[in-house]
């Protein structure tokens, strides 16, 4: 297989199975990783959990496994939420040609909103139980939005306006951007600049910086990897 178009009669066939055994509070998305990541969705069931429908855009974890800063994107039975609170149980297998590239990914977003208070309220009763671990996953219909959402993210930590950002404080901000693969995003950059009030040579200065300096660590670790096999 090359494309997810030769086999989308397979793949539609299996996401009807899916629907079918797991029922309507389960969302089952196919995307097309070749097409423009703001129209991904060739196929959705369920769509009403995260408010989805075909062609609307992949998600902020699509974005790095492509970025090529997620080297296994493959996630199974993580707990994420939606900006309108629902909980999901979630698994991503991101789908690869016969040359090895990523050419698409399998989405299932199980809600269990409700199954999961009644589970909380059992753990209290009976006094036994630890929270699940929530990996931060961003669901929305354009990469517009899921722009924002991967600033706003990389903003938390810092806790500062942009006119109140040091350099040190753009650098760990675009830091985090570029970890997600937001600079994918066709016109991105604009957008960043915008946001930070800088200009796009500044923009792309930092961005060097940050990458030579990433590069650099990543031959060290290679280095001392090849010692240790070594000795």
């Amino acid at each position: 297989m090359r494309l997810i178009s030769e086999e989308l009669s397979f793949w539609r066939d299996l996401l009807s199975m899916l629907e079918a055994q797991y029922g309507s509070n389960c969302e089952i998305v196919l995307h097309d990783l070749t097409k423009d990541y703001n129209h991904t969705i060739v196929d959705i069931r369920n769509g009403h959990i995260t408010g989805r429908k075909i062609g609307d855009c992949g998600n902020n974890l699509g974005l790095e496994v492509l970025s090529g800063n997620a080297k296994n994107g493959n996630r199974y039975n993580y707990v994420t939420r939606t900006d309108t609170g629902k909980i999901l149980r979630s698994s991503t297998q991101f789908l690869r040609d016969d040359d090895g590239k990523i050419i698409g990914s399998l989405c299932i977003n199980m809600d269990i909103t409700e199954s999961l208070a009644f589970e909380k309220f059992l753990h209290n009763y009976n006094g036994t139980g630890d929270p699940a671990v929530e990996v931060r996953e961003f669901f929305t219909t354009d990469v517009k939005s899921l722009l924002e959402c991967l600033i706003q993210e990389a903003q938390l930590p810092i806790d500062k306006t942009p006119e109140h950002m040091d350099r040190a404080d753009k650098l760990k901000f675009l830091e985090y951007l570029d970890s997600k693969g937001a600079f994918l995003i066709t016109k991105s950059s604009e957008r960043v600049c915008e946001y930070l009030g800088i200009s796009r040579y500044t923009l792309y200065n930092y961005l060097d910086l940050l990458r030579s300096k990433q590069e650099y660590t990543d031959s060290i670790l290679a280095s001392m990897r090849l010692s240790l096999i070594h000795i």
